[in-house]
């Protein structure tokens, strides 16, 4: 979870597939703003390879694309905030939003937090790294992730899960590089975005069966708000 938080039980992933699509239609639009064309905007290449990847439907792929373009003449407004704090039981918590309406999502927040404790600018943020971070499997038995992480240019890797999938990190600014290096390497990169990673995360067993209901429950609720981005929690494994 030290990555990025994800819904543990497949119903909830499945139920949260519109929501999914409406994230990455922001960071699409977002992305777009910088030109329209993949080739030319690393960026966008990036998220589309993500919207592909979670068989985003192609007329919304292309929707959001000319929409953040302004090739369609509405426009397109969303600011970005970061909020910091605690879930239950003093787990750390960064909160990304992209939002139309800074006012409600401020409100939104404050609401939901109060399971846990928002905190300050920086009060959370010291803790963690910014980095890039590749999700990617390998692509015919034998690949070494080691050896691909010292190919392709990575700075670490995270062991990879029960589906066999690898995080490779990255300089922020080496995200788009390492990603298109490690399909060399025998590797299918399955998404690649910026994201945070707890220095020192909480261990789960230190928390009983109840308490870590308490955070899984409390991350499910920032997830599910429509202007919550991404969810990152400081939680080890």
């Amino acid at each position: 979870m030290g990555a990025q938080w994800k819904a543990k039980h497949k119903d909830i992933a499945a139920n949260a597939k519109g929501r999914l699509f409406g994230k990455l239609s922001k960071d699409i639009m977002i992305a777009a703003r910088h030109g329209a064309d993949p080739k030319d905007n690393a960026r966008l290449r990036l998220v589309v390879e993500q919207a592909r990847k979670v068989s985003m439907p192609k007329e919304t792929l292309d929707r959001a694309i000319k929409k953040g373009a302004g090739l369609t003449g509405e426009v397109v407004h969303f600011e970005q905030a970061i909020y910091e704090g605690f879930a239950p039981h003093r787990v750390p918590v960064m909160v990304e939003v992209l939002t139309d309406n800074v006012n409600r999502a401020a409100s939104d927040m404050r609401v939901l937090f109060r399971k846990g404790q928002l905190g300050t600018s920086g009060s959370v943020s010291w803790d963690y790294d910014h980095l890039g971070m590749i999700e990617a499997e390998p692509a015919a038995p034998g690949a070494d992730a080691d050896t691909a992480a010292i190919e392709a240019g990575a700075q670490d890797l995270l062991p990879a899960d029960e589906e066999g999938v690898t995080v490779f990190l990255t300089d922020p600014a080496d995200l788009d590089l390492v990603s298109r290096a490690l399909p060399a390497q025998g590797f299918t990169v399955l998404s690649a975005k910026l994201g945070y990673r707890p220095k020192n995360p909480v261990d789960p067993a230190t928390l009983n069966a109840e308490q870590l209901e308490e955070v899984e429950s409390f991350l499910a609720a920032l997830d599910a708000n429509d202007d919550v981005q991404h969810v990152y929690a400081g939680l080890a494994g």
